[in-house]
């Protein structure tokens, strides 16, 4: 069964809401073909990334950048992981008090050093929170999931 990582920092209830938002997605009840595991990006590693079949990460903007705990994530399974996650399909979220650009292409230079492939745009959800990024997370999750399972990724 293909396995999805979902390595996302939520430090606040709203972005904790997005994360199972995306969670729900990709669990929907039409997609079984898929197994989730959801982590922090502390609490994820190089044996996570090497056994997911696709990742999607998310992030808080902090000062026009990606947060710091996924900057680790990247920094400890950059190496690991270099030469065996090649073309491995991942999505990206930002929660963006700003406009997201710096926290987006900050992941964005580090998964094309990884080699990782983007299936989807980056969703942004930018300015005060809006309950509409909660449909937006859901849809990301199924996406990736659906595609996954398909074997479209």
């Amino acid at each position: 069964m293909p396995r999805l990582l979902l390595v996302a920092h939520a430090p606040s209830p709203n972005l904790k809401r997005l994360v199972e938002a995306v969670a729900r997605g990709a669990r929907h009840p039409d997609i079984a073909g898929v197994e989730l595991e959801m982590r922090s990006p502390f609490d994820a590693g190089p044996e996570e990334v090497l056994a997911a079949d696709a990742l999607i990460l998310g992030t808080p903007e902090n000062f026009g950048y990606m947060c710091g705990a996924l900057k680790d994530f990247f920094e400890r399974i950059y190496y690991p992981c270099l030469e065996h996650t090649q073309g491995r399909p991942y999505a990206l979220f930002v929660r963006a008090g700003n406009d997201g650009r710096g926290a987006v292409s900050s992941v964005e230079r580090i998964v094309a050093g990884l080699r990782w492939r983007a299936v989807q745009a980056p969703l942004v959800m930018r300015g005060p929170f809006d309950e509409a990024f909660l449909g937006q997370c859901e849809e990301l999750g199924m996406g990736l999931a659906a595609g996954l399972e398909a074997g479209i990724f």
